[in-house]
């Protein structure tokens, strides 16, 4: 990695480096580039995307209509309405 890319990074990142830094975080960069690179030679076909290396089911429940609590209800209780929309002030 050239040394010019790790000091427009760190100025991005609003930190300042020194120059006994550099050498080290130039080997540190460049060893995760080579491992990333390594990655792309990985074959994914067929893989499912997953966002969790231990999430094995999703626990997202499902979409219902639950009607014990009934947009109606709501509705009433909402101060102001404009069609079955509830107004609410401006805020900005």
């Amino acid at each position: 990695m050239d040394v010019s890319e790790l000091y427009i990074t760190a100025e991005l990142a609003g930190i300042e480096l020194s120059q006994d830094e550099i050498p080290h975080l130039q080997n540190a960069v460049t060893q995760m580039v080579e491992y990333f690179s390594k990655m792309t030679e990985m074959d994914v076909e067929g893989l499912e995307p997953t966002t969790h290396a231990l999430l094995t089911k999703n626990r997202l429940r499902p979409d219902s209509v639950r009607r014990e609590n009934g947009s109606d209800e709501l509705l009433e209780n909402a101060p102001e309405l404009e069609d079955r929309f509830i107004v609410i002030p401006n805020v900005l």
